[in-house]
């Protein structure tokens, strides 16, 4: 069965804990050309701003997804194509593995299966803080993160492995060694991507990129470059 990110070769994530560079709006942002966007933070997430974020990009004609780090974030929008849900297979605490998803199925009773993905997360820069958030083991080598790759789409069905080195570039040869890994799955990479040749030297071996804190950071011109980046890749 075909998903919607067979087709995506980037994805523009934005924080609404952050603010965007002066004169930028998010409608700017989502005429990128980026295939979808994906609205989540690890911190200073809650509903208000992540609706208000969410209202702002549904004006604009591209899909958009709700990543909630966390059960009390969930918002309910028309506007979102559906959610993707982080599952930490490298967290030191069980809590990011399945227990944040326990809870929110124990308080949602009306959740919407048909727009709920999980996306299978090897968090691999100890410094970043969703590795602080969920005590994630970080010191794993490229066969490691085959493993859990190979683990995520093979023992848990998972259509979606992500390597996140966020906040820093990651090492080719792991996230090759995760493509190398997975057959049917859909390999995310994110982390460090900051002009065109990064996201050029990522997407050989990712098949979508993850742009986030550049388009906050920089703004349209450099997540432009990123969006032609994995195209030419």
């Amino acid at each position: 069965m075909s998903t919607p990110w067979d087709d995506w070769n980037h994805v523009l994530k934005i924080d609404p804990d952050k603010d965007l560079p002066e004169g930028t709006t998010y409608g700017d942002l989502c005429a990128t050309g980026t295939d979808a966007i994906e609205v989540g933070g690890t911190m200073g997430i809650t509903e208000r701003n992540m609706e208000a974020v969410v209202d702002a990009c549904a004006e604009h004609d591209v899909p958009l997804y709700q990543e909630p780090s966390s059960p009390d974030v969930v918002i309910d929008n028309d506007a979102l194509e559906g959610y993707l849900i982080p599952t930490v297979f490298n967290a030191g605490s069980p809590f990011w593995i399945t227990g944040a998803h326990k809870e929110w199925v124990r308080i949602d009773d009306g959740l919407d299966w048909d727009r709920t993905t999980t996306e299978a997360y090897i968090v691999m820069n100890p410094e970043a803080d969703v590795a602080t958030y969920t005590e994630a083991d970080c010191d794993l080598d490229a066969d490691d993160v085959a493993s859990y790759a190979t683990v995520a789409e093979r023992m848990f069905g998972q259509e979606i492995v992500y390597v996140e080195y966020s906040g820093t570039l990651g090492e080719e040869e792991i996230v090759a060694a995760a493509g190398e890994a997975t057959d049917e799955a859909t390999l995310f990479y994110g982390g460090g991507i900051h002009d065109y040749d990064s996201a050029y030297a990522m997407a050989q071996y990712a098949d979508v990129i993850v742009v986030g804190d550049l388009g906050h950071d920089e703004g349209v011109e450099a997540v432009r470059e990123t969006v032609e980046a994995a195209s030419d890749a």
